[in-house]
């Protein structure tokens, strides 16, 4: 089942700060976040834990310090395989939240440390984005299913 192996979030554009829990807002995103908007469908940022443990490794090669939250993701969940992702799925976690997934990957406009670093970055290939349906409390251990 997966699981929330952390979260992140910032009031600024850039790399967010870990937390240990986030109130999310429906149809608006996480109540503090930069990219909280009305309507909007990347309201919520996730990648998966494997995704971003495989590219932990390779910006440590390159001397580069790396956190939760340095892609600019909220959320990143653990026992999830992310060749099963699909738009229109949903993650609902134990509080009842629910995230619909809208938009997998994204165009980058302007080169983040990563790609400058490294010449590329996880998101546009592997960031999953979402739009909360329902809001709600999602705490660092939290569970979830995928439907």
């Amino acid at each position: 089942m997966p699981q929330v192996k952390a979260i992140c979030m910032s009031e600024k554009k850039g790399i967010k700060k870990e937390v240990d829990s986030i109130l999310l807002i429906e149809n608006f995103g996480i109540q503090n976040d930069f990219h909280a908007k009305k309507d909007s469908d990347r309201q919520v940022s996730i990648l998966t834990y494997e995704i971003f443990n495989n590219k932990k490794i390779e910006l440590v090669k390159n001397n580069i310090n790396i956190s939760y939250g340095i892609f600019g993701e909220n959320i990143i969940l653990d026992n999830i395989n992310f060749n099963d992702i699909k738009i229109g799925n949903k993650f609902i976690f134990d509080s009842g939240v629910e995230l619909e997934i809208k938009i997998i990957g994204k165009d980058c406009k302007i080169p983040c440390i990563i790609q400058k670093k490294t010449g590329n970055c996880i998101m546009p290939e592997y960031g999953i984005f979402c739009r909360v349906i329902k809001g709600g409390i999602i705490k660092n251990g939290d569970s979830c299913y995928y439907c």
